[in-house]
């Protein structure tokens, strides 16, 4: 157990490997709510939230989320955060546990200027995430909903235990699976999530769930491919260096970051977020320098062991003209220079896992 941003937080329940290898191949459960949740609602919540984000709120139906990027005024991620539209006019904001006090005084201060109202509640709405490819038989034993016909990015309400929850189709770890909210059950009075977790724990026990700490969702989220806010995105990182650009729809209209994103797509990026697999032995670890050479053409930001892969894995930033997959270079591993190479994520073979694996019969 660790101390994270203000909560107790386990690392890992048997060990990072096992719980990983568990989503991968079966089904693990997280207890993410330690999250920051903020409702918005009124009449122009969804020009709100049009100016505030980057991806096309407009295109985003009632009953569906998309991944979106909040930015200051230079351009920079200030967040990346999951939108939920769960009404016409009521919205749910998903962002990092560490940015839930920023990104709430951020929306709030933007607010003034609309008729809307931005709530945060986190600590009134726990959240749950079970992940992998047995996750919808083990939920299905639970909920009367026919999840075979939720798609990705879709939203459905059910009940487990007589307590009203929204279901998403989503998730961080690059497999199928889904994030479970559950109103109105204050973390003072958690006895209903906990009976809610209990009863998912029971569902799964044939499928050989596993309960997954941070160790876990943060190697399952790499070997995806997926940035970590503070390590891999920040305030001085925008979009288009961290190749999130398709959240970023400039044809939209006004929104906060867009002036500054706009003339950096027509100069051009100099530095661009890239993966890596080790070629030598070693585990690459943030802050170790990428080197081509005796040119250091950048660093990394994100790296580990990959449970699947059996070999070290990383996340980076090189200069643009070092970028192309395939591309040999060194990594500085505590003074010694270690071979890898360039490549595009996810990490593993999408045809035999994550969410759009070729299953047989399918």
């Amino acid at each position: 157990m660790i101390e994270f941003v203000g909560w107790h937080m386990p690392v890992w329940f048997t060990s990072i490997i096992e719980e990983h290898l568990a989503v991968r191949n079966a089904v693990g459960i997280f207890d993410v709510t330690h999250m920051g949740r903020m409702l918005i609602t009124g009449k122009d919540s969804l020009n709100f939230l049009q100016y505030v984000t980057t991806n096309n709120v407009e295109k985003l139906r009632v009953k569906r989320l998309h991944y979106t990027l909040i930015c200051n005024p230079s351009g920079g991620i200030k967040d990346d955060a999951m939108l939920l539209r769960l009404e016409e006019e009521k919205y749910l904001l998903v962002c990092n546990a560490s940015n839930r006090e920023k990104i709430y005084n951020w929306l709030k201060e933007h607010s003034k200027k609309f008729n809307v109202k931005v709530e945060d509640v986190s600590d009134q709405v726990p959240m749950l995430a079970l992940q992998g490819p047995l996750a919808e038989k083990t939920l299905q034993k639970l909920v009367e909903t026919n999840l075979s016909k939720l798609r990705h990015w879709r939203i459905t309400t059910a009940k487990i235990s007589d307590l009203d929850i929204v279901i998403t189709r989503s998730g961080y770890t690059g497999e199928d699976g889904f994030e479970i909210t559950l109103w109105k059950v204050p973390l003072n009075k958690p006895q209903k999530a906990i009976e809610v977790y209990n009863k998912i724990i029971e569902a799964g026990k044939e499928f050989g769930i596993k309960d997954c700490g941070l160790g876990a969702r943060d190697t399952l989220r790499l070997e995806a491919g997926l940035p970590l806010y503070g390590n891999d995105i920040d305030e001085n990182i925008t979009p288009l260096e961290a190749k999130l650009d398709w959240v970023v729809k400039f044809e939209k209209g006004e929104f906060i970051g867009k002036e500054a994103l706009l003339k950096q797509s027509e100069k051009g990026v100099e530095k661009i977020r890239i993966g890596i697999k080790m070629i030598g032995r070693g585990i690459p670890r943030p802050h170790y320098n990428l080197y081509i050479g005796e040119d250091k053409i950048g660093i990394l930001t994100s790296g580990t062991y990959s449970p699947l892969l059996k070999i070290g894995i990383g996340m980076g930033y090189v200069k643009t003209e070092y970028s192309q997959p395939e591309t040999e270079i060194e990594v500085d591993i505590r003074g010694k220079r270690v071979k890898a190479k360039i490549v595009e994520w996810p990490f593993y073979d999408p045809t035999k896992y994550g969410r759009r694996r070729k299953i047989e019969g399918k």
